[in-house]
């Protein structure tokens, strides 16, 4: 008799459930630490806690360019609380989610990929955010406030890249894929 072997091809992106619920709790995550965000501040600035765990789920989960969106949507519908400009969060988030799927699938040293893509990533969603609101509240935008709203992006474009950095090392061994990713960056 013949043996029968089933291979099981995992899923990949928001397909897998496992994947799906790490991307819902970063976003619970993010949501709780959005709104104690004021007692973490260097110059009264802090980091954005919704981008950042965007920016964690999508290097860890690797999601298709839809999901991305998808992530940076609801990302973007969550960033509403609490909000002095609504609505241009949605715009905003969600081209920084699609700009983290677009950077993770640069070729980069394992170690290196946190910190680029999150800070690069940070920088797409705050200076669409400041277009935006150029666009929409301020026409014309005094340079003044351009100047000071750039260095809000730009400080926590860092503040997000060390928190990703840092949280990427336990999360990947969470999620047991350690040693998946140093495969695939071989």
């Amino acid at each position: 008799m013949e043996k029968r072997e089933v291979v099981v091809e995992e899923k990949k992106g928001l397909a897998n459930t496992k994947n799906l619920i790490l991307v819902g709790i970063m976003m619970a995550v993010g949501i709780v630490l959005r709104l104690c965000a004021g007692m973490i501040a260097v110059g009264n600035m802090h980091p954005n806690f919704l981008i950042a765990t965007y920016c964690l789920s999508i290097l860890i989960v690797k999601p298709n360019l839809k999901e991305a969106a998808i992530i940076g949507f609801i990302s973007g519908a969550i960033s509403q609380i609490g909000t002095s400009m609504p609505w241009l969060g949605l715009g905003s988030e969600t081209l920084g989610a699609i700009a983290m799927c677009l950077l993770i699938k640069i070729k980069m040293p394992k170690v290196v990929k946190p910190v680029v893509c999150t800070f690069l990533a940070t920088c797409v969603s705050g200076f669409a955010f400041i277009g935006l609101a150029a666009l929409t509240y301020a026409k014309p935008m005094p340079s003044a406030q351009f100047a000071a709203m750039s260095t809000v992006t730009l400080v926590t474009a860092a503040l997000n890249m060390v928190i990703v950095t840092i949280l990427s090392i336990p999360v990947n061994k969470i999620m047991g894929n350690s040693e998946k990713a140093a495969v695939e960056e071989a």
